[in-house]
């Protein structure tokens, strides 16, 4: 079943990226009204984390995170109302959500245990 094979995973941030929709969700978080568990993992207060740049070069697809407005058709379609999420994107073009919220935050913002995830997904 090759065509089922996961050519890349997209990471949706339970965000907006635009400047307005950053700083919303920065205030938000600091304030306790905003969480997104693939935030916690992949980016501490102000930059990404050292951690998880490190273990970008471990996945054997690409990896690509995009915020709520950044998203491509297949990856909202996929992804909508399970933000945050991870979705694969399959070589057959399909696209479906292969990490949900939930499972996210059991890794407790942890980017190794991210990376490990990511990697036994790819494999399997």
């Amino acid at each position: 079943m090759t065509g089922n094979k996961i050519a890349g995973l997209v990471g949706v941030y339970d965000a907006k990226g635009s400047f307005s929709g950053e700083l919303a969700y920065w205030f938000g978080a600091r304030l306790g009204r905003r969480h997104c568990a693939l935030c916690d993992i992949t980016h501490g207060l102000v930059k990404s984390k050292a951690a998880w740049r490190r273990r970008l070069d471990d996945l054997p697809v690409e990896f690509t995170a995009v915020h709520l407005d950044e998203r491509e058709p297949a990856v909202t379609e996929a992804s909508r109302g399970h933000e945050p999420c991870v979705v694969a994107i399959r070589k057959d073009g399909s696209a479906e959500v292969e990490i949900t919220n939930d499972q996210l935050e059991a890794l407790q913002g942890d980017p190794d245990r991210f990376a490990d995830l990511l990697i036994a997904i790819c494999r399997a």
